[in-house]
């Protein structure tokens, strides 16, 4: 084999290894970005599925005995607005017909400087599941949070 050819064969096996480390590493964050709409969809899903229970759990824990008219409780969604994307479940009460409006609670995070720093997370009951920016929701009033739910990850 020449010197020729074998020069031509590095420079190949080069820009190959170089045009494709340049490809998976695209791919990389589209797969990451992927797993986190699969993620954030399945707690979606798994909220409105077991929401019901879920919210009877919370209601057996805290006590709480809603009549079911002047006030009641239901499990949403809860989304964050601001930096990264985030998403959980809360419980809501409040009267049925306020209640019913609600899809989801907006989590709105700030912080600001009184003596120290000062961190303020706020939980607002809107009527979209996709809020774009805080000056596009509308709270739902009369409606508020009564409990957070996490869920245990087995990592």
């Amino acid at each position: 084999m020449t010197q020729k050819n074998n020069k031509f064969k590095i420079a190949a096996i080069a820009t190959t290894a170089a045009l494709g480390g340049m490809i998976f590493g695209q791919m990389l964050p589209a797969q990451a970005q992927v797993g986190e709409v699969i993620k954030g969809a399945a707690i979606a899903v798994l909220v409105n599925q077991f929401g019901g229970q879920v919210d009877r759990l919370v209601n057996t824990v805290t006590g709480n005995k809603p009549d079911g008219l002047r006030e009641t409780t239901r499990v949403v969604p809860s989304v964050s607005i601001g930096e990264g994307a985030f998403v959980g479940a809360v419980q809501i009460t409040g009267p049925k017909n306020k209640v019913d409006e609600v899809k989801a609670v907006a989590r709105v995070e700030g912080s600001g400087k009184i003596g120290n720093e000062v961190r303020v997370t706020g939980l607002i009951p809107i009527a979209t599941t996709k809020p774009n920016d805080i000056s596009s929701i509308s709270r739902i009033k009369g409606v508020g949070v009564s409990a957070i739910i996490d869920v245990k990850l087995g990592l």
